[in-house]
């Protein structure tokens, strides 16, 4: 089984690891992650901004290429995610949007909304099924306690994103378990790490982060795990809490035998 995949522009360099691991999970798992064809940055984060188009529209093309091929647009990371669901919904609940890019992208491309964009997370708990990867798992992580991090771009807006609950997910937990380890429940777990503010204001960005990975080992986790690179970077960097962080699709690909 193939499904078209848009990895986004962060995982071919500074994320490496979690499009890696994402891939060769999958096919453990019995499906093929297929990149779409000449796709382009999604922009990183959704502007709201009613008269702006043209920055939707690498996430429209990708979109259509999944509609095209399957009906289905899969992505690992948080933000890619976020922003191809975000565009995808705008096309079912604002006519004028959806004129606007039409007419844009008219005679080369149309689009309405048609295609389904599903977080790799949701593809193992919806169409796998969490059972089955536990039947795949070889080398389980037994007595690991690990606590999931699933920062904002998950799970909102909510009434877009409809991963889970976005006070209180239990997707990952449930992927922790199916992987043989123990999952952390902490209360900063669905809180913002202040990754985008980094640059602008690094102070307030460690403060931030460092919440979050306190917060996490203050309930006995001995390692963190996100979906976002950006999350990924200020947990490490910023956080000035030492505690292992690991993308998910890595230790997935540790449980099934994949990685030592």
């Amino acid at each position: 089984m193939k499904i078209s995949y848009y990895p986004g522009c962060t995982l071919k360099n500074r994320a490496k690891d979690l499009d890696r691991y994402a891939r060769e999970s999958a096919k453990k798992l019995g499906f093929e992650l297929e990149e779409i064809e000449n796709w382009q940055c999604c922009g990183g984060s959704y502007t709201s901004a009613n008269d702006e188009i043209v920055t939707k529209l690498a996430s429209v093309r990708a979109l259509a290429a999944g509609r095209d091929h399957g009906g289905v647009v899969l992505t690992v990371c948080s933000a890619c995610y976020n922003v191809l669901s975000q565009t995808n919904h705008e096309f079912q609940v604002n006519h004028d949007f959806d004129m606007r890019v039409n007419n844009y992208l008219y005679p080369d491309l149309e689009y309405h909304g048609e295609a389904e964009v599903i977080h790799f997370l949701e593809f193992l708990r919806d169409k796998i099924g969490f059972d089955e990867v536990k039947k795949k798992v070889v080398n389980p992580l037994t007595g690991k306690k690990i606590a999931a991090y699933y920062g904002c771009l998950l799970l909102r807006p909510s009434s877009v994103l409809r991963l889970d609950d976005p006070e209180n997910p239990t997707i990952m937990e449930d992927f922790i378990r199916a992987i043989g380890a123990e999952p952390v429940i902490y209360p900063m777990r669905n809180e913002c790490c202040g990754g985008y503010i980094t640059l602008e204001d690094r102070k307030s960005a460690m403060k931030q982060s460092a919440k979050v990975a306190e917060s996490a080992t203050e309930m006995g986790g001995e390692m963190i795990i996100t979906a976002c690179p950006l999350c990924m970077y200020n947990l490490r960097k910023n956080s000035g809490v030492r505690v292992e962080v690991k993308y998910f699709t890595e230790v997935l690909a540790q449980a099934l035998g994949l990685t030592d």
